[in-house]
């Protein structure tokens, strides 16, 4: 079985960049974990656990009903209210960071939904912002037929994330799995303008306590870092005089497709 289909650590990064109306860009080194779920109940060692306390850890109430139930026939049974359970009739890897030491926040986790060949069919990309509310967006080709890396898929934003962007415009995705690298592109576009970049790309590697070991070592304020980031950019986006949003209220369906 391919990497792409089997547990692994991602170690990479992420870039932000604002284009329009100021300029502003930010990357930072980080870590992740890509688990398939059909196999979720037998993954773990001795600095990742399943549902129970290690050093990294996953918990099915961070994703999906969000109430601890198995993720598996939750993405199946949203695939299938949108006509896509026959096309992604294989696995489903969800991407996300774990948390470490219990703590977690995950702006954007994804969950790659394949065939039973193995390829990459639709996508969920599972958005939450720091007020404790989320919003799905599921992507795929209207004919079902398989996601390649120069696929580029268009929804409209619905969802507010940033209170320094209005909740209007068109995101843009990308998606690559391929020989061993896990990359994700996010851009937004409004009012005709090319407002924001965002990547995340890493390579693949086994999800060994080894690994896991290292990233301890190199980010050991991975998960807590990533909301001091989001906070420390947005003061930084005030003292350049970016106009400020109020919060609406959130979209009535959970999903955008």
């Amino acid at each position: 079985m391919s990497l792409e289909l089997e547990p692994s650590l991602c170690v990479g990064g992420v870039m932000h960049a604002r284009h329009w109306p100021v300029a502003h860009r930010f990357a930072y080194r980080l870590a992740w974990v890509r688990l398939p779920l059909s196999r979720l109940g037998q993954i773990g060692n001795a600095l990742f656990g399943v549902e129970r306390m290690r050093l990294f850890s996953f918990h099915n109430r961070d994703h999906g009903a969000r109430d601890g139930s198995a993720l598996l026939p939750w993405i199946r049974a949203l695939l299938a209210r949108h006509g896509l359970a026959e096309a992604c009739d294989g696995e489903v890897v969800l991407q996300t960071f774990p948390r470490l030491l219990g703590f977690v926040f995950n702006p954007v986790s994804f969950w790659f939904c394949h065939d039973r060949r193995g390829a990459l069919r639709a996508v969920l990309c599972e958005v939450n912002n720091t007020f404790g509310e989320r919003h799905s967006y599921l992507v795929a080709h209207p004919d079902q037929r398989p996601i390649r890396s120069e696929d580029r898929f268009r929804s409209s934003k619905v969802f507010h994330v940033s209170p320094f962007f209005p909740v209007r415009g068109e995101y843009e995705f990308n998606f690559v799995e391929r020989a061993g690298v896990c990359s994700v592109s996010i851009d937004l576009f409004d009012a005709g303008h090319h407002q924001i970049s965002t990547r995340i790309s890493g390579r693949m590697q086994p999800l060994a306590a080894g690994g896991l070991a290292r990233v301890a070592a190199r980010f050991p304020l991975m998960t807590l870092g990533v909301v001091a980031r989001i906070h420390w950019q947005a003061l930084k986006l005030l003292l350049k005089g970016v106009r400020f949003h109020r919060k609406p209220l959130p979209p009535l369906e959970e999903t955008t497709s």
